[in-house]
């Protein structure tokens, strides 16, 4: 068997996409002969800079003679990949292995890939170790990593991404949205982030220029493959099903407040210290802290109504946080409501007109001016916090591809999932 892996032929504004290129290097290996038998689609460390939105790099399980599938990989990447901009430098990888005994230092890459900054120094002298072939520039981090993807991580979910005619390409898509709406409501929760139901938006539906039409993403092939059916668009030039790492939260790890790095992506826990804060722009600030360390945290405005629920933490809550740190900061991603604080601490009322007592001076407590009553200091009074304990998260329209939906299950509390 024989591995092929494809990375960064894509441009943020000249479009393409390397899902595309790698169904077409699939296309070229069955019309020479072999056959491909499975689609690997797989999310690298959303924090890099050099990404286009979603950072994906492609495996493909094929037959063909490595050789083979080598020139006709790097033929299509050449046909294809859009190297007119600075920014895209194309990879290609191919290895003489299968997906289950692919080398352990590729695993250990491929993990470290989603969760840190490699170099291409660092792909080249493995490549060259293991004697793989290879050709390009930076794709070959993530064309090698895709290689071992598949061992390196448990949580495996799939797309299935319906592609456009090229000459289309730059031209608004064509799409009924009342029939994805309603493929998306008969599917769920099995397909999730097909759409965004309070924003009325079609999250499957991309807005850059590259060919893909839509992308339905969900827990099994066939209920994506089932959506996609239904829906009722322009004519699609192909369609390929993706075994994918997205939807999983692989790319967090654990860490503590004082530990995190910038390019990273963590899930601390910690206690609210400066309570939300609105700012300009409609960004929603708030610093947790454990100990000595803080972390500052902010929803940024394009989560939409997600920013209502971290606007109704306040201090003394302890909770946990996720999502990529850059600049020092921890852009939310998800959150969870751990212990909530139940009560504050109040300036008492006089039990006899129920008006607010006033300070009687320096730690003198309090007394009523009218009726004379005292109080020896702030009392207690329950909050009515609107919040429940649990888990909250980033709408669909706002979801990175890697993160994991909450519908999705598995978390360590209450959920309270967004649709």
């Amino acid at each position: 068997m024989t591995l092929v892996g494809l990375d960064d032929t894509d441009s943020r504004e000249r479009g393409m996409c390397t899902t595309y290129v790698a169904a077409r290097v699939a296309d070229a290996i069955e019309a020479a002969g072999g056959s491909v038998e499975r689609h690997l689609l797989i999310r690298l460390n959303p924090a890099i800079e050099f990404k286009t939105r979603g950072n994906a790099a492609l495996c493909l399980d094929t037959d063909c003679d490595p050789a083979r599938a080598f020139d006709l990989a790097t033929a299509e990447v050449d046909r294809l990949a859009e190297v007119a901009d600075p920014r895209t430098d194309p990879g290609v990888v191919v290895a003489d292995t299968t997906l289950d005994a692919i080398p352990d230092a590729v695993v250990d890459f491929a993990g470290r890939a989603l969760r840190e900054r490699l170099s291409v120094e660092e792909a080249g002298g493995l490549l060259d170790r293991l004697g793989y072939r290879h050709d390009g520039g930076r794709g070959r981090i993530g064309a090698l990593a895709a290689l071992g993807a598949r061992r390196a991580f448990d949580d495996w979910t799939h797309e299935h991404i319906a592609y456009r005619r090229l000459e289309r390409c730059g031209t608004p898509r064509d799409i009924d949205a009342e029939s994805v709406f309603a493929a998306a409501e008969a599917a769920y929760p099995d397909a999730w982030d097909t759409v965004d139901r309070v924003e009325g938006e079609l999250v499957c539906v991309p807005a850059a220029p590259g060919p893909i039409l839509y992308g339905i993403r969900g827990d099994d092939a066939e209920t994506v493959r089932e959506v996609a059916d239904a829906i009722e668009s322009e004519p699609v030039e192909r369609t390929v099903t993706y075994l994918t790492n997205q939807g999983t939260d692989a790319h967090l790890r654990g860490g503590t407040i004082g530990a995190v790095q910038d390019g990273r992506a963590y899930r601390v826990d910690g206690v609210v210290d400066d309570g939300p804060e609105t700012r300009l722009g409609g960004h929603v600030h708030l610093t947790i802290r454990d100990g000595a360390a803080t972390l500052p945290c902010v929803a940024f405005e394009p989560t939409k109504r997600f920013r209502d629920r971290v606007r109704r933490l306040r201090a003394g809550d302890r909770v946990t946080v996720c999502g990529e740190v850059g600049g020092g900061t921890l852009k939310l991603e998800k959150f969870a409501l751990r212990d909530p604080v139940t009560t504050e601490r109040v300036v008492p009322r006089c039990p006899d007109c129920g008006r607010s007592m006033e300070s009687a001076g320096r730690d003198q407590g309090y007394r009523c001016r009218d009726c004379d009553t005292t109080a020896p200091g702030r009392v207690e009074r329950p909050l009515d916090r609107a919040l429940d304990p649990g888990w909250y998260e980033v709408p669909p329209c706002a979801r990175r591809h890697v993160a994991k939906p909450l519908v999705r299950g598995g978390f360590d509390a209450p959920t309270h999932p967004e649709r």
